[in-house]
């Protein structure tokens, strides 16, 4: 038996690692090794107040804290009963929008074109392309500039609070907002152009299922209390408030991150999940980037998630703009936050962060105060499944030979996007 190991997948968030062991040609077995060690957050919470947990809880991740913070209210506040206003369900979107851009374009030119080109680094891909790592900058420092703005900063945000914000956005940052969204009308088409220029990367196909939030009007990562599950044509839905039974949490001897299946099924969640569950997410912007990227919808290819998130970076930037312009036309109501009254109860919260579907519940007493949390992760849910594509690209693979096996192995991995340090928590329930 011959052993396949990738001691440190590089270019991702954490640590974790790929072993494969072979039997002639044949796959034995295949591990997503997660090294990290225990996040204790939910822990640290228990016994918090209301208003003190999303500070907390946004410090899981720097790239994803205003997704951890924004679905931390929304849990806190279903628990507490709280309705927020509609402008501020407006402004929480529009701070995802400001995440998801910032993220996707992180991933996208310092994470992943550096597989396609046969570059160790984006500082290595930088000495012969440097217009294109430049771009990636500034697309990202766009993204950072609305998560500052509607957040307070741009990491870590301050501003969102239970019932509201501390302080709504002024008209001039917005029009800041509006011309930094415009200048980048041309940036969104030279990113499609260098995505649509990569190699080919279809070297793994097989059926997959697909979980995301099922929004409203089909194009929000905030709004929504459905989760869908898209598989071989047919789709099953199940209420937020319900979210173990898709985030079935299971330990597996070799990872520290728990595995999680529906009816017995891996699922994946990201951007190619999203395009896939709610199809009204390819608006006629979106629907055109696809097209240049000859992204097809559903998709069996995991790789295709790479070309899924610079859709969805487009349509980000486009939709960002309208919103934007929506509050400078319509003027932003400085209307203060709803009053909470601490209750007992239990609150779910589901959202998409960049990387997927992103579930907080809280469970808080008469005072407010957390009597226990549950925290799970788009990575943590991708984690069967990305196991699963790991073993369809070594049984797919015509070249066997272990280095070009390796850089196959790290591609799939690194088109989940793994946020390894946030997928590992320790809850007793």
């Amino acid at each position: 038996m011959s052993t396949i190991v990738i001691d440190h997948l590089a270019r991702v968030e954490g640590h974790g690692g790929i072993t494969v062991e072979l039997e002639g040609d044949a796959v034995k077995n295949v591990r997503f090794d997660v090294f990290e060690g225990a996040r204790l957050l939910e822990g640290l919470v228990r016994g918090r107040r209301y208003d003190e947990i999303a500070p907390i809880v946004s410090r899981i991740c720097s790239i994803c804290s205003p997704a951890h913070s924004l679905t931390s209210l929304k849990a806190t506040e279903n628990a507490l009963g709280v309705q927020v206003s509609p402008q501020t369900e407006f402004l929480r979107e529009l701070l995802l929008r400001g995440e998801s851009i910032q993220s996707h374009a992180l991933h996208l030119f310092f994470l992943a074109v550096p597989d396609y080109l046969d570059r160790p680094s984006a500082i290595a891909v930088a000495a012969e392309h440097p217009a294109a790592v430049m771009l990636g900058l500034r697309l990202k420092r766009l993204g950072n500039l609305i998560q500052e703005t509607i957040g307070g900063r741009a990491i870590h945000p301050v501003n969102a609070v239970p019932g509201g914000f501390g302080r709504v956005p002024r008209i001039d940052q917005l029009i800041a907002i509006r011309g930094a969204l415009i200048e980048a009308i041309p940036d969104a088409d030279a990113m499609l152009d260098l995505i649509a220029s990569l190699p080919d990367a279809g070297f793994c196909h097989t059926p997959t299922a697909y979980a995301a939030l099922h929004s409203p009007d089909s194009d929000r990562y905030y709004a929504g209390d459905q989760l869908m599950i898209a598989s071989n044509g047919d789709r099953a839905t199940v209420p937020a408030a319900d979210y173990r039974s898709l985030t079935n949490e299971k330990p597996v001897a070799h990872s520290h991150a728990k595995h999680s299946t529906f009816h017995g099924s891996p699922f994946m969640v990201g951007s190619l999940a999203r395009l896939t569950v709610n199809p009204g997410r390819l608006t006629e912007r979106s629907a055109t980037a696809a097209g240049r990227l000859k992204l097809s919808i559903p998709s069996d290819n995991p790789m295709d998630n790479n070309k899924a998130q610079a859709v969805e970076l487009v349509n980000d930037l486009g939709l960002a703009l309208d919103m934007v312009e929506r509050l400078i036309h319509d003027g932003v109501k400085d209307e203060g936050c709803v009053p909470v009254t601490p209750r007992a109860g239990t609150g779910v919260g589901v959202t998409e962060a960049p990387r997927g579907l992103l579930v907080h519940s809280y469970t808080y007493d008469e005072q407010g105060c957390v009597v226990s949390a549950d925290v799970i992760t788009p990575t943590a849910m991708n984690a069967a499944s990305l196991e699963q594509h790991l073993r369809k690209t070594v049984e797919q693979s015509a070249e066997r030979d272990e280095p070009t096996l390796k850089k196959k192995l790290q591609m799939i991995a690194r088109a989940y996007d793994p946020c390894i340090s946030c997928s590992v928590h320790l809850i007793r329930r």
